[in-house]
């Protein structure tokens, strides 16, 4: 949905807000910016020097007595000027390049800061690839923008209406002739705009696709490869490819129509000026200088025009970059601080859930009128059937999401005045899937916190017996993390996680089957621990494995969204109810 909602912003964005939105990034950067356009405004007086040096030279070659020492003032102006204008052009084409990096860094720390507090469902809901995408092609799109157009833009005006002023001078005829053919420029210049944006969304909207599907089946490969899908996912790709191709070749297609429609303008200006220029010349109305010089100018005319073309090219494509981009921006979290939320100087871990409905779709209820308690540093399991609403609960309790009725109460404070960020201090999650970064065994446990030393890192290891697989390692640990921990066992990377949770001193620790891609051998040395994790807060247990709980204060068994069992292992094996059944059928041996 979230999706949806994006792409639909995208195609209906104004230009003007996109610009206007663009501009706000430039804003800190406008001393920047306007020495680049004071020295864009020297270079393009001293570019217009130059056919009329041309010109004025070759009058002097022209005549029966050549005046040297003119000719020679002359060259050296124009050399001077050629040399001058390297100059500044080096200049301004240096402090756009570094402008636009900064702009560019900016703006991918902001969408990268706006997605670590964007919601799980809107995360889970949008494919990685696409917001890869954005953080870094459509970025990149933009700097182009900031570093050839905006600038540019200005120069090449400047040029077209310095050259124009420069013509009159020299003779208001011909200039008139020659601008017979601009408003033809301006309509082809209109088409090719019309055609052209929609060709770069296309391309921008098929490219973010097949980044998502590479992303997605990069990741799951090994899952293709066992199950022989190959084939079938090369023809998925292939079509994705195929789209992306075609839409290529329709930009391409119109911008090479384009072209061409310049060049023939571009042609037609140049007979016109041979033509009447030459007629002139051998009326004796104007100067083959003049004419020499009309001839330059002209192609210096066309030149900033075509330049205005590709600038526009990238300008669409940074337009639509930027609308996808904005779709991000503009997408605001749903689960949100009240104005006057609470922060926590500490917390005690009581939880409590009073007549909670939950629905991830409207009407569709996964959580039903459930309430219980769980008292500060009190150990509660929660059993069911796939689907009963475990892992909801837990969700619930770190608000990954909001509940649609009833209340949750985290030591007596209703959980929704209470910030996002401190609920979350005291909350360590232990979770089936466990997600290892690149780096070191140290920079996955500690997460890179300095306040953290090593000796409590270790001591944590040591207290979950994950020390027992690290000193064996060559480099114990500042041992290699390759990319989500491959290089280690589902046992070994489930025991860092614990780790990491402890040594973060959490007041609630949450274990969302933690322990079911744990072997035998591991589950023993973990069950030590389990055990004196549950005196330091509150313990929340997801577990199939009835073993893993046996041992906790209260079972709470779960089935279709409702709370039918409650109590300790052997009370609820006393009522031969549901947890007596689940409990016969994993040890019926």
């Amino acid at each position: 949905m979230s999706k949806e909602i994006s792409e639909k912003r995208q195609y209906t964005m104004k230009d003007s807000v996109i610009i206007k939105r663009l501009l706000i990034y430039a804003k800190p950067f406008i001393p920047e910016f306007l020495i680049t356009l004071l020295f864009m405004v020297i270079s393009v007086a001293l570019g217009l020097l130059g056919p009329y040096l041309v010109g004025r030279s070759m009058d002097v070659i022209n005549t029966s007595d050549i005046d040297l020492q003119e000719l020679f003032l002359i060259l050296s102006i124009y050399g001077i000027a050629i040399v001058l204008g390297s100059f500044f052009n080096y200049a301004q084409t240096i402090i756009l390049q570094k402008t636009g990096q900064s702009i560019i860094y900016n703006i991918r720390e902001e969408i990268f800061t706006h997605l670590e507090y964007q919601d799980i469902n809107y995360l889970n809901g949008t494919p990685t690839g696409a917001l890869v995408t954005r953080v870094t092609n459509d970025t990149n799109t933009l700097n182009e923008m900031y570093t050839s157009v905006i600038v540019s833009v200005f120069k090449n005006i400047l040029m077209v209406l310095g050259i124009i002023l420069a013509m009159f001078l020299l003779n208001k005829q011909l200039t008139l002739l020659v601008l017979i053919v601009v408003p033809f420029i301006i309509i082809f210049s209109f088409i090719f705009r019309m055609f052209s944006r929609k060709a770069y969304r296309e391309v921008r909207a098929n490219l973010s696709r097949v980044n998502a599907f590479l992303a997605e089946h990069l990741s799951g490969m090994k899952i293709i490869q066992i199950f022989n899908q190959e084939v079938a996912k090369f023809k998925e790709f292939d079509e994705k490819n195929t789209k992306l191709k075609r839409s290529y070749y329709k930009r391409i297609l119109i911008f090479g129509l384009y072209r061409p429609t310049m060049y023939f303008l571009f042609m037609a200006a140049t007979i016109i000026v041979y033509y009447f220029g030459g007629l002139s010349v051998i009326e004796g109305v104007v100067t083959i200088g003049v004419l020499i010089s009309f001839q330059n100018y002209i192609g210096r005319f066309f030149e900033p025009i075509q330049q205005l073309a590709e600038q526009f090219n990238i300008l669409q494509s940074a337009f639509a970059s930027s609308e996808r981009i904005f779709g991000i921006l503009d997408s605001k979290p749903e689960i949100n601080d009240q104005e006057d939320a609470l922060e926590l100087s500490d917390m005690e871990g009581k939880i409590e859930f009073r007549n909670v409905w939950f629905a991830y779709i409207e009407d569709e209820w996964i959580l039903k009128d459930v309430s219980f308690v769980v008292n500060a540093k009190e150990s509660v399991a929660f059993v069911g059937a796939t689907g009963a609403g475990k892992t909801t609960i837990l969700a619930l309790i770190t608000r990954n999401y909001d509940i649609q009725k009833g209340q949750i109460f985290i030591d007596g404070i209703e959980i929704r005045k209470i910030k996002k960020s401190h609920l979350r201090t005291y909350i360590g999650q232990m979770l089936q899937d466990v997600f290892m970064f690149s780096g070191t065994i140290e920079s996955n446990i500690k997460l890179r916190n300095e306040d953290i030393s090593d000796e409590k890192m270790i001591q944590a290891c040591k207290y979950v017996n994950a020390n027992h697989f690290i000193e064996k390692l060559d480099n114990q640990y500042l041992e290699v993390v390759r990319e989500r921990g491959n290089n280690f066992s589902t046992g070994q990377r489930q025991l860092l996680s614990f780790a990491r949770t402890i040594v973060h001193e959490p007041k609630v620790m949450i274990l969302d089957e933690a322990t079911s891609n744990i072997d035998t051998e591991t589950e023993q040395l973990i069950q030590e621990s389990l055990t004196k994790m549950m005196t330091i807060g509150t313990m929340l247990i997801v577990a199939h494995r009835l073993s893993t709980i046996s041992h906790v204060d209260k079972i709470i068994v779960l089935s279709k969204g409702e709370i039918i069992e409650q109590g300790n292992h052997q009370e609820l094996l006393k009522k031969r109810g549901h947890y007596y059944n689940l409990y016969l059928l994993q040890y019926q041996d």
